[in-house]
């Protein structure tokens, strides 16, 4: 498979695999509330969806936007990959979740009100978001590498 169809498709699998480490981290009270929770209240405080489309829609909402960010930051993960040939997938993932969080979470959520910023979200929290993302980012470097044919060297 070409890189870039294989990175995009690698962005969707790790969204999903986030989702799925989220909702289990929830059940299990491994992880607090998480992001995609704070993002349905955003979407709901800036659109009223849930009086629209209620919860379950609103949820949905987050979910199909969780996954298009996904597939973007796979795309961006294959940009970087060809920049930097030589870092091993994983090593590179780790560092494209880490430089996402920063940018996104630490950064632009909180101005945008969908977060409470990372200090006042406490170190527990702002672990658990970075952690996410470092998962996220792997498991998108991993599967885009064996997608493309590249893992198999």
């Amino acid at each position: 498979m070409n890189r870039t169809a294989a990175a995009l498709l690698a962005g969707v699998a790790a969204g999903l695999a986030t989702t799925a480490a989220m909702v289990a981290g929830r059940r299990s009270g491994v992880l607090g509330r998480t992001l995609d929770r704070d993002a349905v209240d955003w979407i709901d405080r800036t659109t009223g969806s849930r009086a629209v489309i209620g919860e379950a829609g609103t949820s949905a909402v987050e979910f199909v936007n969780h996954l298009g960010a996904s597939a973007a930051f796979g795309l961006g993960y294959e940009a970087l990959r060809r920049r930097l040939p030589g870092v091993p997938p994983a090593a590179l993932g780790a560092a494209w979740g880490i430089g996402l969080y920063l940018v996104n979470i630490a950064g632009i959520a909180p101005l945008l009100g969908v977060t409470e910023g990372e200090v006042a979200a406490g170190p527990r929290r702002a672990g658990e978001r970075l952690g996410l993302h470092v998962l996220q980012s792997v498991v998108t470097a991993l599967v885009a590498e064996r997608l493309s044919g590249r893992g198999r060297r």
